[in-house]
């Protein structure tokens, strides 16, 4: 029995995974007439539109019951609804668990990353906290795609479980990964690059200005990482250059979608009225430009983006400013990622 948290699109996902290799899902949601859907057609269509989900996934409005008996949660509510949520399950648990993040995000002010959020919410009732990250799509993942995550844990051990839990061999596989840090980081700050790759399609820049960006934006999570802690190379796998290309290159992104539209001139505040889902680059711009001044990284396109999202600044503007900078080596600036 595993509980999902957050009956979103990737909630939803990973719930058909799991039931998909034989466990009995309980799915968590608060609006009645969302859990009903899935109890009674076996459908969730504002999220996963012209899917059938497997009957031993059953919709829960009550978290007590949610929760009663279950060793294994897996948490897939917007990272700001995070805290809320974990409060309420603090109150609810009898037993210890084992928390799986699948949120990507940091939080603005704390610049606390979600395994560290869960931590400080959950204390003694927290057993381990594993993070699993990767170039998922949730319409592909419930279409049955072939999709690759990465898994990761301070307890390896933990990870290898939950690696054994999510692994399905006909079309979701599961590594692990020791750097739990370079995990997260990658995962949230490539959100914020998805973001500014929606500019230059909105602007209509093409596939250079694209490329440029993509990799470039790479530099910048890798710098940010490593200072962090991370492991640069982490950065090449699944949780960084792979999710980057996912998110930066389909019209499945959220991110992407959001700034394509602020490319083509729509204001932002438009822009997350008409998504209908959470736009996480936006909170994560906000607190990776936060932490970047903090730690002193140089972050030239979250900088630029920031003053799109919260200074007001015109987006061909910003644009127009990178492209003035100064001039550089790649090598250089590349030998400032630490190893």
């Amino acid at each position: 029995m595993v509980t999902v948290l957050g009956a979103g699109s990737w909630g939803t996902a990973l719930a058909i995974v799991l039931a998909d290799n034989g466990h009995h899902v309980r799915l968590w949601g608060q609006r009645q007439e969302q859990m009903d859907e899935i109890n009674e057609k076996h459908t969730n269509e504002k999220y996963l539109p012209n899917i059938h989900l497997p009957e031993a996934i059953v919709g829960y409005i009550d978290l007590a019951k949610a929760l009663e008996g279950v060793g294994t949660v897996v948490l897939a509510v917007p990272t700001k609804a995070i805290r809320e949520v974990l409060q309420r399950v603090r109150t609810c648990l009898k037993q210890p668990i084992t928390i799986v993040s699948v949120s990507k995000g940091i939080e603005p002010d704390t610049h606390k990353r979600i395994s560290e959020i869960i931590e400080e919410e959950m204390g003694e009732q927290l057993q381990d906290v594993v993070v699993l990250s990767g170039p998922s799509h949730a319409e592909e993942v419930s279409l049955r795609h072939p999709t690759t995550v990465t898994v990761s844990s301070k307890n390896m051990e933990a990870a290898e479980r939950i690696q054994d839990l999510f692994m399905n061999h006909q079309y979701f596989r599961v590594y692990t990964n020791p750097d739990l840090i370079g995990v997260e980081i990658g995962g949230a700050l490539k959100n914020i690059i998805a973001l500014a790759a929606g500019i230059t399609d909105g602007l209509g820049y093409g596939d250079n200005a694209k490329a440029a960006l993509m990799t470039r934006g790479l530099a910048e999570m890798a710098r940010l990482g490593s200072r962090l802690g991370a492991n640069p190379l982490t950065f090449a796998g699944l949780t960084g250059i792979g999710d980057l290309i996912v998110t930066c290159t389909s019209v499945h992104s959220r991110n992407w979608r959001a700034g394509n539209l602020l490319g083509k001139g729509y204001a932002l505040d438009d822009v997350l009225a008409n998504m209908g889902m959470v736009v996480e680059g936006v909170r994560t711009t906000k607190a990776a430009y936060q932490l970047a001044k903090k730690m002193n990284v140089d972050m030239p396109i979250t900088n630029a983006l920031y003053d799109v999202l919260f200074n007001g600044k015109d987006v061909k503007s910003a644009v127009d400013s990178l492209m003035a900078r100064g001039k550089t080596s790649e090598l250089e600036d590349l030998a400032n990622i630490s190893l």
